[in-house]
């Protein structure tokens, strides 16, 4: 079948009772026992029967109630032939009732069998079950034409309006429940992030630092290799060693970034540049917050164009300027340029290409390369 208005089932989720309020578990189990009990009163009140014949009766009231229960899973299985068997056999045993004489028993029958049909079937199926089990019921039924057809339509119409509340309920736990995958596919998501985000921390931590410290251990090797004196050599053993002490701070200072304890931007810049000779920092625009994201950004890019300035550069002036524009932030490192340094091929140029990742990631940029002095790498950041 296609799936369109007519052929469409109920949702399984409009037709079990998951999500359902237990108000309304409650009433429908109090509407099933009066149900029951309407059955029951039928068998037993009608005065034609007696001894074995009430047995009869109860024995038919409980197979109908199982044929119900019955049609119910059927219909939660979206099992067509087997539910219109079922409803079947419900008219049938209307029918076998009324031909016995127990009126009350097939007039309720065939009334839950037009509610249910139009509750829990494809409209294609339960328009010709609710009509052949209206026309009975009013064709059986004492009461005045006008009334009958009254209570005919008010059954259909509760039946179609039970269909339409349990489409609405279905749809509000389908709706739920993509929320709720939606709540932890971004719980997922934000969990990667974090980590990426750690990640990128400590490498651009341990990558910075142990550059530096490949720079003066590499230019200590070569001056070992060369016979230079011993105080060269020992200064070289010695900046290595302050960066790796740097190094360390460095990472604490990391850690209690992904912490949130970021120390302010401006203060990091100048006690950056006071560890480098010659190298100077300005900041113009109104100083604010920046996101954590966007701080660590610039702090890394600037820690890598130092780097890069003392490795392919030694001795060049550099100017940091930091610019505080009105939807972005943007950081200038400019060196003057000199003679390539001893360590120049030390590096394999994966640090600015890191640092243009974390930007992009930002939804920023980072621009490097030469200029009419020396060099200059540009960072633009969205905040």
């Amino acid at each position: 079948m296609t799936d369109n208005a007519w052929t469409r089932w109920p949702s399984r989720e409009a037709l079990g009772r998951d999500g359902a309020a237990r108000s309304r578990r409650l009433i429908g189990w109090v509407v099933r026992l009066l149900v029951i009990g309407m059955l029951l009163w039928g068998a037993y009140d009608s005065t034609h029967v007696h001894g074995w014949g009430v047995a009869g009766a109860v024995a038919g009231v409980l197979l109908t109630a199982f044929v119900a229960w019955a049609f119910w899973r059927a219909t939660l299985a979206h099992r067509l032939l087997p539910s219109i068997a079922l409803i079947a056999v419900l008219v049938g045993i209307a029918v076998v009732g009324q031909a016995a004489d127990f009126t009350t028993v097939a007039l309720v029958i065939w009334c839950g069998c037009a509610i249910s049909a139009l509750e829990r079937l494809p409209l294609a199926a339960a328009l010709p079950v609710t009509a052949v089990s209206l026309a009975a019921f009013a064709a059986m039924n004492d009461d005045a034409w006008l009334t009958t057809a009254v209570t005919a339509a008010g059954l259909a119409l509760a039946g179609y309006t039970l269909r339409l509340d349990a489409e609405a309920r279905g749809n509000a736990q389908r709706l739920l429940a993509q929320e709720r995958a939606a709540r932890e596919a971004e719980a997922e998501s934000a969990a990667l992030a974090e980590r990426a985000r750690i990640a990128r921390e400590i490498h651009d931590v341990l990558a910075h630092s142990l550059s530096a410290q490949l720079v003066h251990l590499e230019a200590a090797r070569l001056l070992i290799e060369r016979g230079a004196d011993r105080e060269q050599i020992l200064e070289r053993v010695v900046a290595a060693r302050g960066m790796a002490r740097d190094g360390l701070a460095e990472t604490r200072q990391a850690l209690s970034a992904l912490r949130g304890d970021l120390t302010p931007l401006e203060d990091f810049l100048t006690q950056l540049v006071e560890t480098t000779a010659d190298a100077e920092v300005t900041i113009t625009g109104e100083r604010r917050g920046l996101p954590a994201e966007a701080s660590q950004a610039v702090r890394r890019v600037a820690q890598e164009a130092l780097t890069n300035v003392r490795k392919h550069a030694p001795g060049a002036k550099v100017r940091l300027r930091l610019d505080y524009g009105e939807h972005q932030v943007t950081l200038g490192v400019r060196d003057s340029g000199g003679s390539p340094g001893e360590l120049t091929a030390a590096g394999a140029g994966y640090g600015l290409l890191g640092m243009r990742e974390r930007a992009e990631l930002l939804g920023g940029s980072l621009e490097a390369g030469p200029d009419e002095e020396g060099f200059v790498v540009t960072l633009k950041v969205p905040v």
